[in-house]
């Protein structure tokens, strides 16, 4: 006569091997849904800084030597708590420039939020060509 089915020890070592399965497998999907999280926060400052660093190279008035912060708008970020600050400096221009002269602005763009108690930050910076206007002090170039 056979023996039928499964004795108890073999079904407390196969649950006990599904169990250890399971939790390694949830282990990574939680750490997988972190890193997501993380990156979607990066990709919405991303999207928001290029945003606002568009608004700064269409603006006629924005001089060099300018500093400009403000929030972040919470329904463009997707609720993220933060805000953004700019400043602007002649990145080249030539010797003794004058009113009149073509020059380079750099326009260096900082978007920060906070995550938990950490604050997080992404900068990225554009150039875009001007004309010295009376005031605009040439500044020595940036290295």
């Amino acid at each position: 006569m056979k023996p039928r089915g499964f004795t108890l020890l073999e079904v407390i070592v196969a649950s006990s091997i599904m169990a250890i399965a399971v939790v390694g497998l949830l282990a990574a999907i939680s750490t997988s849904m972190r890193g997501a999280s993380r990156l979607t926060e990066y990709d919405r400052a991303s999207l928001v800084a290029q945003r606002k660093m568009d608004e700064l190279l269409a603006n006629p008035l924005l001089r060099p030597g300018a500093r400009l912060e403000g929030a972040l708008d919470k329904a463009q970020s997707g609720g993220l708590n933060g805000g953004w600050a700019a400043h602007t400096s002649i990145f080249e221009a030539p010797p003794q420039a004058a009113p009149g002269t073509p020059y380079l602005m750099r326009i260096g763009l900082q978007v920060w939020w906070q995550r938990g108690e950490q604050r997080r930050t992404f900068d990225i910076e554009a150039f875009r060509r001007d004309i010295l206007r009376r005031g605009d002090v040439p500044e020595a170039p940036a290295p």
